[in-house]
């Protein structure tokens, strides 16, 4: 199975490097963008057929692993392998 982890920061938690990129995109005239976040994706593959347990999985690797729970919030994706 595929797996999609996209990890960002929580409402309320500053984001340096978006309000980066907001003022530069402000400077090269897109003006109209506002709130820009960062975060990243993660994408793995995943032996196994249940995709339930596969997802109880991938959120224990997010709790201890794959985001900071304190500052970051995560969405999982589980799919087929292509």
């Amino acid at each position: 199975m595929k797996a999609i982890v996209h990890v960002f920061l929580k409402p309320g938690v500053l984001d340096v490097q978006g309000k980066a990129v907001e003022s530069a995109l402000h400077g090269l005239g897109w003006t109209g963008v506002e709130g820009v976040r960062i975060g990243r994706v993660i994408e793995f593959d995943i032996g196994g057929s249940d995709r339930a347990a596969a997802e109880a999985e991938i959120r224990a690797m997010c709790e201890k692993l794959l985001a900071n729970t304190v500052i970051e919030a995560y969405r999982v994706d589980v799919g087929p392998a292509p």
